[in-house]
């Protein structure tokens, strides 16, 4: 069976890729992201998620494994929100999704030699109408700066949505496992 390796430092993402139980390794991606942000942010939100996804899994990928690169970020009103990065712009984030319908775009590219096989999930998820203090007491106990739209749904975060509709519920943490697994299977890497 061929390596995998995972091209993310993301431990949500290899949290979720142990669910599989599957051996892999995890390499950080050889890019710039914010650099390719800026320089792709012309593009359609989903066409930039998975032109980083490919990015992300390119840099790190070799002949003889499979590579794995993703890429979420959150689409509101024409503007696109990755990680906040600090407290303070946690809550600004969660301050303009509050009462508003988003899109949590999550772009999933798999390198196999000369193969190529994307996935491109796009959930959409409603946070409740929240005043200030309900955020900053949600960012106090998740610390979700490290997450697209600052909210984390394994954690406390599902207390501040309304509503979610999706194809595959296990996008939402950065991997879409159900599509991820029909890839596998295709490479002959089968779920246990």
């Amino acid at each position: 069976m061929k390596k995998i390796v995972l091209a993310s430092s993301s431990l949500y993402r290899q949290q979720q890729l142990k669910i599989l139980g599957l051996t892999f390794e995890s390499q950080n991606p050889l890019i710039d992201e914010d650099f390719e942000k800026n320089k792709n942010c012309s593009l359609n939100p989903s066409v930039l998620a998975l032109r980083l996804s490919y990015l992300k899994a390119s840099s790190v990928a070799k002949e003889d494994q499979i590579t794995i690169g993703g890429d979420q970020l959150v689409h509101l009103h024409n503007e696109i929100l990755g990680k906040a990065g600090t407290r303070e712009k946690a809550i600004l984030q969660l301050m303009k999704l509050q009462g508003q319908t988003h899109e949590l775009i999550t772009a999933l590219t798999v390198l196999d030699g000369a193969y190529q096989e994307d996935i491109l999930n796009i959930t959409k998820i409603k946070i409740k109408p929240l005043r200030r203090a309900q955020i900053e007491s949600y960012v106090d106990l998740d610390s979700p700066w490290d997450c697209a739209g600052s909210y984390k749904m394994e954690a406390h975060g599902i207390q501040i949505i309304e509503t979610i509709e999706s194809t595959d519920p296990t996008a939402i943490q950065g991997i879409p496992l159900l599509g991820l697994s029909k890839i596998l299977e295709k490479y002959g890497i089968f779920i246990p």
